[in-house]
């Protein structure tokens, strides 16, 4: 019985998944990054971070004048977190917080 059960709602259920995976590419997705600044321009942010016991990574993201500030725009040294997307151009900084400016 229960293969049978199996056997009738499978095919309806196949159809579905193929369209959606045969459908438009997906929108980027959010990512989040936090660390500190290490260089800062118009066009481009980075930020590096370092945890115990792990290896350190740094980012180079891209901004544009969509790119919304909070907190001010930060200096070197200064506590950032950055939202970000992947897309053709490289990670675009969507979203830039400012935790701790630097001392």
């Amino acid at each position: 019985m229960a293969v049978l059960l199996f056997a009738i709602t499978a095919p309806v259920a196949f159809p579905q998944t193929v369209a959606v995976q045969t459908g438009n590419t997906p929108a980027a997705k959010d990512q989040f990054f936090t660390g500190l600044v290490t260089a800062i321009d118009d066009e481009s942010l980075t930020v590096s971070r370092a945890a115990t016991g792990k290896n350190s990574s740094t980012k180079t993201f891209v901004v544009n004048e969509a790119t919304r500030f909070e907190g001010g725009k930060p200096q070197v040294r200064a506590r950032v977190t950055v939202r970000y997307v992947t897309n053709e151009d490289g990670d675009l900084a969507v979203h830039v917080i400012l935790r701790r400016a630097p001392k």
